[in-house]
């Protein structure tokens, strides 16, 4: 398979024109440098790059800024609101004009909408990833004033990954309208770890790779997202294991002996005993009845927002797996997502008394799809609400006209998780009962679901289907948790999601039609059909077990 990209033309070297920049702030320097970069792969040579006191008003100019520069109105006076949101006005003719953005990053994401407009396509991350198209900027007019379709459109790292596969996708996001990026863990290690120390590739000598070697390339990677004002989402596993001395860098067996003896009287007591969970730190539960366990995590956590100012969304999870709650006599008083939310409280308490803003995502997902009983928010605007439906099926979309069924009682670690829509659907309502805030949804249809599907064809239709549904169910928003490199045999998904996310009018005809031609040019329909084709040979309910090999449909 073959990605294009067209031989560049010279154009005439007479037009001579100025990118001007009205703040000095790092995003928007940077945007005025990626649009002369880009216009002058498309032909224009002759184009300088000038701060508005160094403007030549009898050239012909486009001139970058926030609302703020140009005087225009903003939607909101909130700063946390005008940070998250994203809303760009374009209005450039013959070349000439001005792109302005609600904040840094929206400039940005303004500069490769008018490029994109103008006819560039990013279809996948890296140089060999743009379609260039050869105009004369004079020729090209661009009126837009857009808000995004959703305020959460990002991803997140998950899978076997060097730090340029990375670095290239950060750079490719906002290309196609996305706005975020989260890296799990502290330090993001076993996802590094798992691509240097080759674990699964028995042809290539494993090599030693280091937490302080995982340090070193996420500070690269937050460098890159500062520099486009992505919105930085860090953590989220690690929180029952790392406060107590217990290193939580991958979903591994531990030697019990070389832990911290005094930190298992704080482990979940299960069957009469208080220990690692299956042997793996990550996946083991606390105590969250002892006010010691709550104490510890809250500190832990403001100590970490002192130390990493630069991320925007923190993310507070309990332990992963599922049916491995406490079991001892005060944590039976309560459900798992009652202490959930005490502990969030604790700790929107200990960063307000440090003057710390950083929002906290919590997630509904697991064990803690039921929702509290007793306990709620005490300041909502704290937190963002993630929904995260792992166990569910993606044989069927989302969808807000079907019947919800009744919750099931909760039982304490003899949980049946919900594999239907309609059913994680019905968690998610209970939710939004006790929880009238932000949210998003954090799902898995690029972690393994798109190996059941070759062509890709049905998976990035599902997909679109769930992202056009998601205001309709109350989400604003989604990060996908997937593999980074979902780009073979094309990137079908990962387009329609960037697209569906910024403008949920646009059809997932429309939207496959023009990635595959500006993939294959005048191959594009045949591929598509092609792709097509190959999904239609395979059948996803079959491989996911959904159907029996006796099911006469799976024959």
């Amino acid at each position: 398979m073959f990605y294009v990209r067209m031989d560049l033309i010279t154009f005439k070297e007479a037009f001579m024109m100025q990118v001007c920049y009205r703040n000095t702030n790092r995003t928007t320097v940077f945007a005025a440098g990626e649009l002369k970069k880009y216009l002058t792969l498309m032909g224009n040579n002759n184009i300088s790059l000038c701060y508005k006191d160094q403007e030549d008003e009898q050239m012909d100019s486009i001139t970058l800024g926030t609302f703020a520069d140009f005087n225009l109105p903003v939607l909101s006076s909130n700063a946390a609101t005008l940070f998250l949101d994203d809303h760009i006005i374009i209005n450039i003719k013959n070349g000439t004009g001005f792109i302005a953005g609600s904040n840094h990053r929206s400039i940005l994401l303004g500069v490769y909408a008018f490029l994109t407009r103008a006819g560039l396509r990013w279809i996948r991350p890296g140089s060999e990833g743009e379609i260039i198209c050869h105009k004369n900027v004079e020729e090209i007019s661009c009126q837009i004033n857009e808000n995004p379709s959703y305020r959460h459109r990002g991803l997140c790292i998950e899978g076997a990954n060097s730090v340029d596969n990375i670095l290239d996708l950060i750079a490719w996001l906002p290309k196609v309208g996305m706005n975020s990026y989260f890296i799990q863990f502290r330090e993001g290690f076993t996802f590094f770890d798992r691509w240097y120390s080759h674990h699964l590739n028995e042809t290539l000598t494993k090599t030693g790779f280091s937490v302080e070697d995982a340090r070193h390339y996420v500070k690269m990677i937050e460098d890159e997202i500062d520099k486009r004002d992505l919105i930085y989402h860090a953590v989220g596993h690690g929180w029952t294991c790392e406060p107590f001395g217990i290193p939580g860098t991958a979903w591994e067996k531990v030697d019990e002996s070389k832990l911290p003896q005094d930190a298992f009287q704080y482990f979940a007591e299960i069957n009469g005993k208080r220990a690692l969970w299956h042997g793996i730190p990550l996946d083991t539960n606390l105590c969250y009845s002892n006010p010691v366990v709550m104490e510890t995590i809250a500190q832990d956590v403001v100590s970490y927002l002192k130390t990493h100012t630069r991320v925007d969304l923190l993310h507070l999870w309990l332990a992963d797996g599922s049916n491995n709650q406490c079991e001892c006599e005060n944590c039976r008083k309560a459900l798992p997502s009652d202490f959930y939310v005490k502990l969030l409280n604790l700790v929107d308490k200990y960063l307000s008394q440090n003057h710390i803003d950083t929002k906290i995502v919590f997630l509904i997902y697991v064990d803690l799809l039921w929702a509290p009983v007793n306990e709620h928010f005490v300041n909502p605007d704290r937190f963002i609400m993630m929904f995260a439906p792992i166990t569910r099926s993606y044989t069927a979309s989302f969808a807000a006209e079907k019947h919800l069924p009744p919750l099931p009682e909760y039982k304490r670690n003899r949980l049946t998780m919900p594999k239907r829509v309609e059913e994680n659907l019905a968690f998610l309502k209970a939710w939004q009962e006790i929880f009238i805030g932000d949210s998003f949804d954090f799902d898995y249809h690029m972690m393994w679901d798109h190996y059941s599907d070759p062509g890709y064809y049905f998976n990035a239709k599902i997909l679109y289907e769930d992202i056009k549904n998601l205001s309709k169910i109350g989400l604003n928003g989604f990060n996908s948790c997937q593999v980074q490199r979902a780009f073979f045999p094309t990137g079908l998904p990962m387009y329609v999601m960037a697209k569906t996310l910024r403008n949920t009018n646009i059809s997932f005809d429309d939207i496959a039609t023009e990635y595959f031609n500006a993939s294959f040019r005048e191959y594009g329909s045949d591929v598509l059909q092609y792709m097509k084709t190959l999904s239609n040979l395979f059948d996803p309910h079959y491989i996911r077990g959904e159907k029996s090999f006796t099911d006469p449909d799976a024959l």
